[in-house]
């Protein structure tokens, strides 16, 4: 069953900022290669985000900067341009004057960190619902974070319980994602849209997207062909 193709992907180096846009992703059995490996954490060991959790503390001013992934690691921009790498003695200290306060650029161990799931999927579907509710807010991909965008007909609570090929890559897909203020926040080209999370929680339930996992790891690229498989 052909279900769409893929029209955009994502990857976010570092935790809650701005990620890149590619065209192709590598997956492997933790999820897109290189997604999230870094984050930012305070002295608490706590992860910067926007929202307060177990693990994850809100820390303002991190959609201010973007990372790409690099062959040693990542690179920052800082809001007054400035580039840095993850190796550079002053990473550390930049970030601190930027955020306002004591934190450090933190690798992956053990524990992911993401969210939730490894991979996070939209459908244009839903997000053309969203549109139709609010369609002056800016329903943009880059507010919702996803790793891969899909053109299709369906909405993504469509997807939950069925595994899908695209490429060389089999994900299933397993429960929606619950959704926070960072939705709303302003980043690069998009205004801060409080609206934005006050209709997915009434109409969606606060879930926009879903999460899947990874069954054959592989490559997906953009145009690649998305088929729901048994």
């Amino acid at each position: 069953m052909k279900l769409g193709a893929v029209e955009s992907l994502w990857r976010y180096p570092v935790k809650s900022l701005v990620g890149e846009s590619l065209d192709s992703l590598d997956i492997d059995p933790r999820g897109v290669s290189g997604d999230r490996e870094y984050a930012v954490s305070n002295l608490n060991g706590k992860f910067g985000s926007g929202k307060d959790t177990r693990r994850f503390r809100r820390i303002d001013g991190l959609f201010s900067m973007s990372a790409e992934a690099t062959n040693n690691g990542v690179a920052i921009k800082f809001p007054d341009g400035i580039v840095l790498s993850s190796d550079d003695q002053a990473m550390n200290s930049k970030l601190t004057q930027t955020l306002g306060q004591n934190v450090t650029l933190t690798q992956e161990s053990e524990i992911p960190h993401f969210d939730d799931g490894a991979v996070h999927i939209l459908t244009t579907r839903s997000l053309s619902m969203l549109h139709e509710l609010l369609p002056d807010a800016g329903i943009d991909p880059r507010r919702f974070r996803p790793n891969i965008v899909i053109n299709s007909p369906c909405l993504d609570q469509d997807l939950i319980g069925k595994n899908i090929k695209i490429g060389s890559t089999v994900l299933s897909i397993t429960h929606k994602t619950e959704r926070c203020r960072m939705i709303t926040v302003d980043q690069q080209e998009l205004d801060s849209r409080p609206e934005i999370l006050k209709v997915v929680s009434k109409n969606f339930s606060l879930e926009f997207g879903v999460y899947a996992r990874v069954l054959s790891t592989g490559s997906v690229s953009i145009g690649d062909a998305v088929d729901v498989v048994l």
